[in-house]
């Protein structure tokens, strides 16, 4: 008999310009919902989805930010703990693919991941149904091979590749999860055996 796997709970992010999609992508996919009606976040928002990734089951808390600099301050206790950040950014808007750097160097200052070299992002290219793009897959493509990021393009209008994303977040973020816990587990019999040594030398 199998020994059952206990489920894992992920904190993946989104952040990006404000106007972006953040908000539609999330809910296309939680919810499979889409609304014409523009509402910008407040803050922050969350969504929940249990999925299961290679024999795990995953529950991804999806949190939706603002995208504007008033409540950039909310950043450092937003971005904390998070295990896989999804840079969202509009194909119609070179500034807002343009702005995707300060967003990951932002995020990598304030969430002070424990390998920041090693940090899963995923960048997502939202509108893409849309014929008036400014940021080309080609374009858009060259820089996430520079920093190391994964791109996906998809419409939340239109429900285009929008699931594709997130469980490729849900994998990157359950290696994250997995790799930290064993170092911190690892640490953590190590000290033991020291403390076990340091018991069996004492000459008190």
């Amino acid at each position: 008999m199998s020994e059952r796997r206990s489920p894992v709970t992920l904190k993946i992010i989104l952040i990006g310009n404000s106007g972006v999609g953040k908000s539609s992508f999330m809910n296309r996919y939680v919810n499979h919902r889409f609304t014409n009606m523009y509402r910008a976040t407040i803050g922050t928002d969350f969504l929940s989805k249990t999925v299961n990734i290679d024999g795990d089951t995953v529950t991804m808390q999806i949190w939706d930010t603002a995208g504007t600099e008033r409540f950039q301050s909310l950043g450092t206790p937003l971005y904390r703990g998070v295990h896989c950040c999804m840079l969202v950014f509009d194909v119609t808007f070179k500034s807002s693919f343009s702005a995707l750097e300060q967003w990951r160097k932002e995020f990598l200052l304030q969430g002070e991941p424990m390998d920041p070299s090693d940090f899963p992002f995923i960048v997502v290219g939202n509108k893409s149904d849309l014929s008036n793009r400014e940021v080309s897959h080609k374009k858009a493509l060259q820089w996430c091979e520079e920093i190391g990021a994964e791109y996906f393009e998809g419409s939340a209008k239109e429900d285009l590749d929008v699931e594709k994303p997130f469980l490729r977040a849900a994998q990157n973020g359950l290696q994250q999860y997995k790799k930290h816990t064993l170092e911190n587990t690892g640490h953590f019999q190590i000290t033991c055996e020291q403390l076990r040594e340091t018991r069996n030398n004492c000459q008190c």
